[in-house]
């Protein structure tokens, strides 16, 4: 059994089916094979080409078969929907019809369902199935050493001749266990035997033939070297190709792209042929296959309903007829009523909304115009207050220096009329003593002492001074006789009063030279500027002008112009009126505006009310206050007196008594009486200190003149407090006048001179003022 050798041969088509070995066929089969037989070489050949092919990598099909050879994409079989529903178990054939057992089944075929088994058809089928394997050899010859001495041993040609021609037979155990032994023998010895070129490697291939790796001795197979795994033929489904997505973005658009690629194998999934469905449905019934999706048209069976027969309907009669079109007719009537009153709604509302629409135009047609009138207005008024910024200093500035110019000449009379009051005082109550001087001698530029004045020199250089004043007043016929000391001297020198006039007169040059670089006429004249655009807002847009208070705003721009009218004006140097000015007769024409068939004194006054009050309160009033304030206003001039009482009223016309820019100015006026009182308490307080007056022959006359002149003061200040009442603490101001300064000089010589003082001075006063002393000292009884 060992001389003997076995040969296996692979061919290209699939195993048979196996059939069941019978004693019968067993003896029959042949054991010698054809005489054509191939050669050794040629056989040899075939092997190791069919090695080489195996050793490539394939893959298999979706539905189990052996993929075939070549390059090309593999395919795949696409099931349709209608396909895909059919499953085994619904064909007739299937198990799942099949009968509980095979005494049931019948051979008997149907015109829907094909044959049935039956008994005697099971056990024909049964008869005919192989049991046992094929006599011939089916293994594969990979891993197995072949005997390649055909020559010598007749039973391997016989072998492969009956391969050849279909025969197997199934190899024994002795000649199989012999195969191994052999082949195990040969592996040893490492020797093909007699004829090496027979041997047939478990490698398939020679080591010269192509690289086997580091290790060519070693049977195992590295991770590296096994491309035949199929892992490249199917990489588009294990994403072995698929790089990995690093970035958020990445990342993004690869879920989308997935969700793109799922998206579309859904909808080729769902998708329907027409054509492929229609052509499944005709084989489906050729086939008498049964779907899920509906049931055999002979399977249903339908129940007979018979026909409904209508109930019988009556023919109307000529009254139902008609009443039902008279019915008709009065609904349509009345639905062309209620249509009509529609109409004429919709033709009204037309009409209005065409209205509204026109309003609506104009009322936008006039916001526009509104519009740009008041962009211009906006931007003109912007220049007016560039302009304003630029004149105000200069005229602020003008303003300080004529109230420093007052101021000066104050100082100047009042130094005067002091040295007056102490000449008299010195020469009935006696001269106060000489203080030694002690400071430091006065030098002049070159550094020379400048001599010091001796009083009784000065004393009788003022004396001579107010001699001549006095003879050129009465020469000029200024003052009556019998009234010395009436005079308050209020006059300058000629150098000084010239001087004085021509500070005045450089005041109104610079005052003019303001406007003297502005061309423009709406810049010069208010009224054809600030006057005429705010005259026409009142006229196009009064609402507006109105609500937005465009009078005051109006007097705001003009006061510029106003105040540099009154520069350098000092009311109780110049006579004239506040109603001579420009400002006040242009303020009032445009308080009034003119109406048609309307005289210039009988116009009303506007929306405004009376502008000339609005200027005088901002502008006049506080002027006269720092004017009088600044010494235009002489508390011993009986004329400045009667003036501040004139402007008084006048103001009074056009701003009210109470009003608290009116009390301002009269507390600045009294203020300037209080400050002569103070000042004449203050020279004579310290003469009248004096114990021991000295005898001298024109000391009557002195007092005299004294008292005189503070009567005057106190004639004044009683005038005033007739016009504006006790306002302020005038009477206060009366009473310290009266016991301070006048009664004290009276007693000092009552009887030559001082009790007929007194008695001029209680009769101007009012008698509420006379105070018990006083009536006391006169003699006078009664309340």
């Amino acid at each position: 059994m060992s001389d003997s050798s076995v040969i296996f041969k692979r061919t290209k088509s699939k195993p048979k089916q196996r059939a069941r070995d019978t004693p019968g066929d067993a003896a029959e089969q042949p054991t010698d094979v054809a005489e054509d037989e191939p050669s050794p070489s040629a056989v040899a050949s075939k092997i190791k080409n069919k090695a080489k092919q195996r050793a490539k990598p394939k893959t298999s099909l979706s539905f189990g078969g052996d993929e075939e050879e070549g390059d090309g994409e593999a395919f795949k079989i696409k099931k349709s929907n209608l396909s895909q529903k059919l499953s085994l178990g619904r064909h007739p054939t299937s198990s799942g019809h099949l009968p509980s057992n095979l005494d049931q089944a019948t051979i008997t075929a149907s015109a829907t369902r094909g044959p049935v088994y039956d008994q005697a058809y099971l056990n024909e089928l049964k008869a005919s199935t192989p049991t046992s394997r094929p006599t011939a050899i089916q293994g594969d010859v990979q891993g197995e050493d072949i005997s390649m001495n055909f020559a010598s041993d007749d039973s391997v040609r016989g072998g492969i001749d009956a391969f050849d021609v279909g025969a197997t037979s199934i190899p024994s155990q002795s000649f199989v266990l012999a195969a191994k032994e052999k082949r195990e023998r040969l592996r040893v010895s490492g020797t093909a035997g007699p004829n090496p070129d027979d041997y047939i490697s478990l490698s398939v291939t020679k080591h010269d033939e192509e690289y086997r790796g580091p290790h060519p001795e070693s049977r195992l197979m590295r991770e590296d070297d096994d491309l035949g795994e199929g892992d490249d033929d199917f990489a588009e489904y294990t994403s072995a190709q698929t790089r990995i997505a690093l970035g958020k973005k990445a990342r993004k658009a690869e879920a989308s792209r997935l969700r793109g690629e799922m998206q579309d194998l859904i909808a080729d999934a769902d998708e329907v042929d027409e054509e492929t469905q229609e052509w499944e449905q005709a084989q489906i019934k050729r086939s008498g296959l049964k779907t899920d999706d509906g049931i055999s048209p002979a399977a249903v069976v339908h129940a007979y309903r018979p026909t409904p027969i209508p109930p019988p309907t009556e023919i109307p009669t000529l009254d139902v007829s008609i009443a039902r079109i008279s019915q008709l007719m009065t609904s349509m009537t009345t639905s062309h009523s209620q249509n009509t009153a529609s109409m004429s709604a919709l033709v009204s509302e037309q009409s209005q909304l065409d209205s509204r629409e026109d309003e609506l135009r104009e009322i936008i047609t006039k916001a526009e115009e509104k519009r740009s009138w008041f962009v211009g207005f906006r931007e003109w008024l912007e220049s007016i207050a560039t302009f304003l910024d630029e004149k105000f200093p200069q005229l602020e500035k003008l303003e300080e220096e004529h109230v420093s110019i007052l101021k000066e000449r104050r100082e100047m009379i009042y130094t005067r009329r002091r040295a007056d009051n102490l000449d008299d005082l010195s020469i009935f109550l006696g001269s106060l003593p000489v203080q030694p001087h002690t400071g430091p001698e006065e030098l002049d530029e070159m550094g020379r002492i400048i001599p010091r004045l001796n009083p009784e020199a000065a004393q009788r250089d003022r004396q001579a001074a107010r001699t001549a004043r006095r003879s050129r007043r009465q020469r000029e016929n200024r003052q009556r006789q019998g009234e010395e000391g009436y005079s308050t001297d209020a006059t300058l020198p000629p150098s000084d009063g010239a001087d004085y006039l021509a500070a005045l007169d450089q005041l109104s040059q610079k005052r003019d030279s303001i406007l003297s670089d502005v061309k423009a006429k709406e810049y010069k004249n208010p009224s054809l500027g600030i006057g005429s655009r705010f005259a026409g807002w009142r006229e196009r847009f009064g609402d507006s002008y109105t609500s937005a208070w465009g009078g005051l705003g109006l007097v705001g721009a003009w006061e510029f112009w106003a105040r540099l009218e009154i520069l350098g004006w000092n009311p109780f140097e110049d006579s004239r009126t506040l109603d001579s000015y420009h400002w006040y007769s242009d303020l009032y024409k445009y308080s009034r505006p003119a109406r048609a068939d309307e005289d210039e004194e009988e116009r009303e006054l506007g929306p405004d009310g009376d502008l000339v009050s609005a200027i005088i309160s901002t502008v006049v009033i506080p002027r006269l206050c720092m004017l009088i304030e600044a010494g235009a206003l002489d508390p011993f001039s009986s004329n400045d007196v009667r003036r501040v009482v004139d402007l008084a009223e006048e103001i009074e016309l056009s701003v009210e008594k109470t009003d608290h820019k009116v009390q301002m100015l009269f507390k600045s006026i009294l203020g300037v009486f209080q400050g002569a009182v103070s000042d004449t308490k203050a020279s004579q307080d310290p003469y009248l200190a004096l114990t021991h007056p000295p005898f001298r022959p024109d000391a009557i006359a002195s007092r005299r003149r004294l008292l005189r002149r503070q009567e005057k003061l106190m004639a004044n200040i009683v005038r005033l407090r007739r016009y504006q009442d006790s306002l302020f603490g005038v009477d206060d101001v009366v009473k310290s006048l009266l016991l301070e300064c006048i009664l004290p000089v009276a007693n000092s010589g009552w009887e030559v001179g001082g009790e007929e003082s007194i008695h001029r001075v209680a009769q101007l006063l009012p008698k509420e003022l006379v105070t018990a002393q006083i009536k006391a000292q006169l003699g006078i009884s009664g309340p």
